[in-house]
């Protein structure tokens, strides 16, 4: 056990603070905080929020720092300060939750950071198939984000908007996403199942199964 524990910390880091789990399993081949290049993981570590509020934080204790969050964002500013949405990223990866504590954070309705939080992890951990499961239905929710732009600057972001960037694009919040197939070759190949249906679509089927119902 003594060995195996060697061998994690010499795969996973020497800093026992930033150190990633020695029970978490690579993600994509490799050590889960690889996902986050390295110069803006040495950002985070050297940053103040990092050591004061990241420190220590476990599954558990994460969801209340992450209802905190009032911004999304990667870097922002002239040095390329890391956003605090950034560093609860990297301490999830680092901490490796359970997928049924990710998938709370998907499907908090009450606090849309950490819902956004949740999906941002997903798309970087997660299998394409349970990308798509889990982050489609998010389509639907049309709530406004506070967005850190790099400039420093603030823009409003759509909760659906930011899916939408999530599931196309190959960069989202300066960091690079692990690629993520087509969904129709995913249909194709039988990891899922039929065209997205949208929230219209779904309340139009209900309001003619109600009118069917109603002249039966």
């Amino acid at each position: 056990a003594r060995a195996a524990g060697n061998q994690a910390r010499a795969m996973w880091g020497k800093n026992s603070a930033n150190v990633t789990d020695t029970t978490a399993i690579s993600v994509h081949g490799t050590n889960p905080q690889n996902l986050v290049e390295k110069i803006l993981r040495s950002k985070i570590y050297n940053h103040a929020y990092w050591k004061e509020h990241c420190f220590g934080l476990t599954a558990e204790s994460l969801v209340d720092k992450a209802m905190e969050l009032d911004t999304v964002g990667g870097t922002f500013g002239g040095i390329r300060e890391p956003s605090h949405f950034i560093q609860l990223t990297l301490k999830m990866l680092q901490i490796q939750p359970e997928k049924e504590i990710v998938l709370e954070f998907i499907k908090n309705e009450d606090y849309k950071y950490v819902r956004a939080l949740g999906a941002f992890y997903l798309r970087l951990t997660g299998r394409p198939a349970e990308v798509f499961q889990y982050l489609e239905p998010l389509y639907n929710d049309y709530r406004k984000l506070r967005r850190r732009l790099a400039s420093g600057e603030y823009c409003l972001v759509h909760v659906d908007e930011l899916v939408d960037e999530l599931l196309r694009d190959e960069y989202v919040f300066d960091l690079a996403l692990p690629h993520l197939p087509k969904r129709h070759t995913l249909v194709a190949s039988g990891l899922l199942t039929g065209p997205r249906r949208s929230a219209l679509e779904e309340d139009l089927n209900e309001l003619i199964a109600e009118e069917e119902a109603a002249e039966a």
